[in-house]
């Protein structure tokens, strides 16, 4: 006659662990002995299981993800960092315990590796019930972006708790600078459901606080001071934009990046904008002005360099304000994040990005892109500045090389396939490479174009289809060569294509998507929900790769 076992094998515990706990208690039933079980101070047992999902864009959300799966981890979990893209409903409710963490991309949209989890769990009358499912939301945005600010965040949150899911904090809305919020967010998300939870037998492991790792090396918390090394021109004499070719030094820093990635640079505010604001607002240039991460300064230095004050210029002066009450009010002034527009491989200790300056008048003001203005007009050649990579897992070139690849970089969108076409050369790539490239006109905005017609001569790139918009009434965009070129496109998708876009996100990334949506109906004879099924499989296969702004 088999022994019914005291502890179920539906317990949080390993085979090995069960079967010490069962021969343990059977001991203590045989004897009569009714007390408090003493557990070996080695066994981690009664481990709860914690899903941590992000949905990300550029990889913070991953980044704080993975870093979070660690801290659980020490605190006795069994965690497990997994992107929104491979998960669905019924994911949450066999783990039970779940944070997630998201961006927000866009005008408030879903970042592409959440898009899919949001229809699943959206859909009236088909996503599961989560009763018993214990959550909370990190969201990640940016408060310049106003109404939207953290709307995919927000949306979720919401909508989880519409389904039964259970809060066990409040969700967190960040801005651009996280990293103390979503740390006082971990800790009280991991605090509520230690002791949400009830279980019949708790083994505390003597673990140690969690601790952050150190990291080695350049960083953006320690930037690089990288010379500039060049600085040139991409638009030709009578055009309207100022795009340029900009070049760092990475001589000594031991830094390495991928293709895909992105360089983040520290920049400073221009010195006259400044000026305007403090006589404006009749302050003292000289006042102390406390900074942001602690010390003083020179309410002029201060301004110039570790504040926002892009969006003060022009504003009605405030006679009324003090310099300690003016600087509170203010953001930290943010690194820029850009695309890199070179390959490390054809390019060594060198890293390229390709930079429109913005410029414009209101009302008669003049507003400077700050980050913008200052690579173009202020950083001098051999000058430094701090600069960071930017890891973008989900901005990456196939591993296999005979894939075929179609890039849609219009614009400064150039940038990451200059670096994936000298990556694909360097590498000896035997795929097919097609490019679609826009701009105003030819004769002036055609940027890398030599580069790109050797390129084109050579057959690394198999196809070149270019869109410059005002050289005809009509005006025609890299969507308008997409639908133009839909049987031979449907055919490089059927045929395994990875399909890339970089650039703006408000409407050429909108109308691109429209325009693969249209191609995959018309060429591939596929009805407009088999179309959104054929490339929301293209995103989990990350054969749809976007890189947007």
């Amino acid at each position: 006659m088999s022994r019914v076992p005291l502890i179920p094998e539906s317990a949080p515990f390993t085979a090995e662990q069960r079967a010490w706990l069962n021969g343990f208690l059977a001991g203590l039933i045989s004897r009569g002995e009714n007390q408090s079980v003493p557990l070996p101070p080695t066994a981690e047992i009664a481990k709860r299981s914690l899903l941590i999902a992000f949905g990300s864009q550029s990889g913070n959300a991953e980044s704080l993800a993975k870093r979070l799966a660690r801290e659980a981890a020490s605190r006795g979990f069994t965690a497990r960092a997994a992107g929104l893209d491979s998960l669905q409903p019924s994911d949450l409710i066999r783990e039970q315990n779940v944070l997630l963490i998201t961006s927000t991309w866009g005008e408030g949209d879903m970042p592409d590796n959440a898009i899919s989890f949001w229809d699943n769990i959206n859909q009236n009358g088909s996503s599961p019930k989560l009763d018993g499912v214990k959550y909370s939301v990190l969201a990640l945005g940016d408060k310049n972006y106003g109404e939207t600010f953290c709307l995919a965040g927000k949306k979720i949150d919401a909508r989880l708790a519409e389904l039964g899911a259970t809060r066990v904090t409040e969700r967190v809305d960040c801005d651009v600078e996280f990293d103390e919020l979503a740390k006082t967010w971990s800790s009280t998300a991991l605090s509520a459901l230690e002791t949400g939870k009830e279980i019949s037998v708790t083994v505390v492991a003597a673990v140690p606080p969690a601790k952050e790792i150190e990291e080695k090396g350049y960083s953006k918390k320690n930037p690089f001071p990288a010379p500039l090394i060049a600085n040139i021109a991409l638009n030709a004499s009578g055009s309207s934009k100022d795009t340029r070719h900009i070049a760092f030094s990475l001589a000594g820093s031991g830094l390495n990046y991928e293709v895909g990635d992105a360089l983040g640079v520290y920049v400073k505010n221009c010195p006259e904008v400044v000026d305007a604001i403090i006589s404006a607002h009749s302050l003292d240039p000289q006042a102390e002005a406390a900074l942001p991460d602690g010390g003083t300064a020179f309410l002029r230095d201060a301004l110039i360099s570790n504040y926002e004050v892009r969006h003060l210029h022009g504003i009605t002066p405030n006679q009324l304000l003090n310099t300690a009450d003016f600087v509170t009010s203010l953001r930290k002034l943010q690194p820029r994040l850009y695309s890199i527009a070179s390959s490390i491989k054809a390019h060594p200790e060198e890293v390229h990005l390709c930079v429109g300056a913005v410029r414009y008048d209101v009302h008669g003001v003049q507003h400077k892109g700050v980050a913008s203005t200052f690579l173009a007009d202020r950083l001098a050649l051999s000058e430094t500045t701090g600069i960071f990579f930017h890891v973008a897992k989900h901005f990456r070139l196939p591993a296999d090389l005979s894939k075929p690849v179609i890039m849609v970089g219009p614009g400064t969108g150039i940038a990451p396939f200059r670096a994936f076409l000298e990556e694909r050369e360097a590498t000896g790539a035997t795929g097919k490479n097609w490019l679609f490239f826009g701009d105003q006109r030819r004769t002036t905005d055609f940027l890398y174009h030599d580069q790109i017609i050797e390129w084109v001569q050579k057959g690394l790139l198999t196809r070149l289809d270019t869109a410059f918009s005002r050289d005809q009434e009509e005006k025609i965009y890299v969507q308008t060569r997409m639908l133009t070129a839909a049987a031979e496109m449907w055919q490089w998708l059927e045929e395994g294509a990875h399909f890339y876009v970089c650039g703006d996100a408000k409407r050429m990334a909108k109308d691109v998507d429209a325009a693969l949506h249209e191609i995959i109906q018309t060429a591939g004879g596929r009805s407009a929900e088999e179309a959104s099924a054929y490339v929301a499989d293209m995103k989990k296969n990350k054969r749809y790769q976007r890189d947007v702004y």
